[in-house]
């Protein structure tokens, strides 16, 4: 079945390859937080300091976001089938390397490698469940939305259950599943005979100078280093164990989840991407702010987790939804512009947050991230008129053209 079924295709009626690429991008976004249970033991079994614990994030997520640029051109050449399983195999075998090391440098080095697999499969998933999937392309993104929340949600909880026997726990366990999933892929994922169009490696950085895609990566910048501070820094305070760090996150995530699916779209039906995402970064800068205030009180501390959890969730999804509106490009172009800067901001934020911390006191990360958050809101107060398109639900036919630009050769 194909992205231009029917609408009211129920959402959960996918064909197969939908859900291996489902499954797949559920282990992918397992690797954000799979690390977050497990730093204070890498930082006491490699003898590393916070800062340098800090760097698995920045090494992972910088060089994610820079590969971001060139996933485009790369998946329009040998093939959306293709590039996932490159991006596969690449994780599987950094993941692998990750578990092994013997030094922080080590792990902080292939997380970069894992980096790269990272960027060439997440850039490329979404284009290829746009172009699989039953229902069109807001079952598609849901589904997705999905996918990312439910692996964010996982990663905490099976870097706890894998980090109490081992730190290296998890670097294994996310080579098993990424190993598991390239097979699906393999299996289920067919490809079309024609090649889809070569899209020019200059793309992306063009498309950061079109108005509406520049201020909504601009705003995702600073969203994602008051997301990441959140994530990142917080096992730190909270002088959890491995295992009560995991659960902590795991609510996190399984909050963010919830309302990726469940709750945003019912947000942006009544208010609009722009009017959801001005109110959702208020509420986040609210709760990092008071997170500062209640940093010493590890339950309070908790609870502004989870609720920040629950504001992410609305967050990601409008984001996303508004990166696919906000212009006419192939989705994969504007995607892969958007979300390198994107990820170049959390890339910044967790060795950041831990320099403020040392230098300063816990609660100045926090009330570094709730700047951020209000950061992003003022980019979006300030351009009602280059974001006035991401309100606007595109003609049928408009739709059409762009699922079938991106649907690349996946089936």
């Amino acid at each position: 079945m194909s992205a231009h079924a029917p609408a009211d295709t129920p959402i959960w009626r996918q064909p197969l390859p939908v859900w291996a690429i489902a499954f797949a991008s559920v282990i992918a976004f397992m690797g954000i937080g799979l690390v977050d249970p497990i730093l204070p033991a890498i930082a006491e079994q490699l003898e590393a300091t916070p800062v340098e614990t800090e760097l698995l994030f920045t090494s992972y997520l910088a060089i994610t976001g820079i590969m971001m640029l060139f996933t485009s051109w790369v998946s329009s050449r040998i093939g959306t089938k293709r590039t996932l399983l490159l991006g596969l195999a690449l994780v599987v075998v950094f993941a692998f390397l990750c578990a092994i090391s013997g030094s922080v440098d080590a792990v902080i080095g292939f997380r970069a490698g894992w980096g790269i697999g990272n960027a060439l499969f997440a850039s490329t998933a979404l284009a290829a469940i746009v172009g699989a999937a039953s229902g069109g392309s807001g079952a598609a993104i849901i589904l997705y939305e999905a996918a990312l929340g439910l692996g964010i949600a996982v990663g905490p909880l099976v870097g706890g259950l894998l980090g109490e026997i081992s730190w290296r726990g998890p670097f294994f366990g996310v080579a098993t599943l990424m190993a598991i999933a390239f097979i699906a892929i393999t299996v289920l994922l067919r490809e079309r005979g024609a090649k889809p169009a070569p899209i020019a490696l200059s793309a992306p950085f063009r498309a950061l100078r079109i108005p509406s895609l520049g201020r909504l990566a601009i705003a995702a910048l600073f969203y994602n280093i008051a997301f990441f501070i959140l994530l990142a820094y917080s096992p730190f305070p909270l002088g959890f164990g491995a295992m009560q760090i995991g659960w902590t996150f795991f609510g996190w995530g399984l909050a963010l989840a919830v309302t990726s699916v469940v709750v945003a779209p019912i947000l942006i039906r009544r208010w609009g991407r722009r009017r959801t995402l001005m109110t959702m970064f208020a509420l986040l800068a609210a709760d990092l702010i008071v997170a500062g205030i209640v940093v010493e009180h590890a339950p309070a501390l908790v609870a502004c987790i989870i609720v920040g959890g629950l504001v992410l969730g609305v967050c990601n999804t409008a984001l996303t939804e508004a990166v696919m509106e906000a212009t006419e490009l192939p989705r994969q172009v504007a995607s892969s512009a958007y979300s390198a800067v994107r990820f170049i901001g959390g890339a910044v934020a967790p060795p950041l947050a831990a320099w403020l911390g040392n230098a300063f006191s816990e609660t100045v990360p926090y009330f570094f991230a709730g700047a951020a958050a209000l950061v992003s809101l003022l980019v979006l107060a300030v351009s009602a008129r280059h974001l006035a398109v991401i309100d606007r639900d595109p003609e049928p036919a408009e739709l059409e053209e762009a699922e079938a630009l991106t649907a690349g050769d996946a089936s």
